[in-house]
């Protein structure tokens, strides 16, 4: 039985209502995954605000963490309800859970945006290939010649959200599979850690519609398919970090908050600070028809929304009249700046 955490909460303190989604669905790891990892991370539960849109993969907020703050948004526009909510107040620890119908296909411009500009937030994809509430269709993400349950092939190209990411700005860009949840936890806890953008494209098979033979996001596709780019190891700021550190086998990256992100290396040198490398890896994976998982681009340099705006350390929720209208003089002042 595990004991408290750092904060003196238990694990029962990170769950939510009770799953409604099929028995067996991918979604259902995730929620745990997020449970154990907030848990041992010892988040408050108070600090955080989940968001989601429409669709089997935006209910799963309401499975994790009761008693943190909770927005279901419109189809597709989680990311901007996201955005603002985190401009308000930045001290909240933002966590958006979407679809890939609901992040590429009606909400693409709102996720492209919220990427390019480095929102400090982590947005999951669960990512199952199919429209589970409307029957089986085919998304946006699924696979060109992936197969649907009637056996028919999915003619059009293939909308890679990581890829989109990377280009677009985000500076945490990470791949994995809901049946590996020790890569996932590892993954979640640097993704809360990293300051900016934090993309999290989970591969989470429907067991209802898209788990069949023919279908590249079933669970037996990807277990025979994975293909890790590393070995993920987490260790948190306040515990001392100790890595056996072999040339050419770990890489050690220190994320904002001191917490540090340990890759070993596999069977393939992979240099995660690399655009083109990832761009290169995915299509090579894509090509062989692999699920490439793990950490495929970071960029710890690369400044968040908050700092390119210059915003007061003060959240802007708890500023009071006197600093929100400070007087005519002052709006003058920053019209003739503006000039």
């Amino acid at each position: 039985m595990e004991s408290n955490n750092r904060i003196g909460l238990s694990k029962n303190d990170y769950v939510g209502k009770p799953s409604t989604l099929c028995k067996g669905c991918g979604h259902d790891s995730i929620t745990n995954a997020i449970t154990q990892a907030y848990f041992e991370l010892g988040v408050p539960p108070y600090e955080v605000a989940k968001f989601s849109g429409i669709g089997c993969s935006s209910k799963t907020p309401a499975y994790f963490i009761d008693r943190a703050h909770g927005f279901n948004g419109v189809h597709g526009r989680m990311p901007s309800v996201a955005t603002g909510a985190k401009l308000a107040n930045r001290r909240l620890t933002i966590i958006g859970v979407s679809g890939d119908g609901d992040t590429a296909s009606i909400g693409l411009g709102h996720f492209c945006h919220s990427a390019r500009r480095n929102v400090d937030m982590t947005y999951i994809i669960e990512n199952n290939g199919t429209y589970g509430l409307t029957k089986g269709q085919f998304s946006a993400t699924s696979d060109t010649g992936s197969k649907n349950k009637r056996g028919v092939p999915n003619i059009w190209p293939v909308i890679d959200c990581c890829v989109l990411a990377i280009e677009l700005g985000a500076s945490f860009v990470a791949r994995s599979f809901s049946g590996d949840r020790k890569q996932v936890i590892s993954l979640l806890k640097a993704a809360y850690s990293h300051k900016g953008f934090a993309l999290l494209d989970i591969i989470s098979p429907c067991v209802t519609f898209n788990n069949h033979d023919g279908s590249t996001k079933s669970y037996t596709f990807c277990k025979e398919h994975d293909v890790p780019l590393q070995e993920l190891g987490y260790v948190p700021a306040a515990e001392n970090i100790h890595v056996e550190m072999k040339e050419g086998e770990v890489r050690d990256i220190e994320l904002h908050d001191g917490s540090h992100l340990t890759l070993k290396k596999l069977d393939r040198e992979y240099d995660p600070s690399s655009k083109m490398g990832a761009f290169h890896a995915i299509e090579e994976a894509r090509k062989s028809h692999t699920l490439l998982t793990g950490l495929l681009y970071i960029n710890p340099l690369q400044k968040d929304l908050d700092s390119i705006l210059n915003l007061t350390d003060t959240p802007l929720i708890s500023l009071g009249e006197n600093e929100l209208v400070p007087g005519a003089e002052v709006l003058k002042k920053i019209n003739q700046s503006l000039k």
